[in-house]
């Protein structure tokens, strides 16, 4: 899995192109419900799968804390 930090996944979302029809806090739910999924079915180590769970609590704890634009902005450099 490529995505390391929390910079990772908000530059895989802007890469994604969907700022317009999903916001950055819905991606991040509906990544965690994947690797959620993919624990049951074995798809990825639960190793890699709980690092990436952290990260996305990360990125939702700050979006909470400061708002989905300035989070955005800071990753997105």
């Amino acid at each position: 899995m490529g995505i390391r930090t929390v910079s990772d996944y908000v530059k895989f979302y802007v890469g994604l192109n969907m700022q317009d029809s999903i916001s950055l806090s819905s991606f991040a739910y509906n990544e965690k419900l994947v690797l959620k999924n993919k624990t049951a079915t074995g798809k990825l180590t639960k190793e890699l799968i709980m690092q990436s769970l952290t990260l996305l609590d990360e990125l939702l704890n700050e979006i909470q804390s400061i708002g989905e634009q300035a989070v955005m902005e800071k990753y997105s450099k």
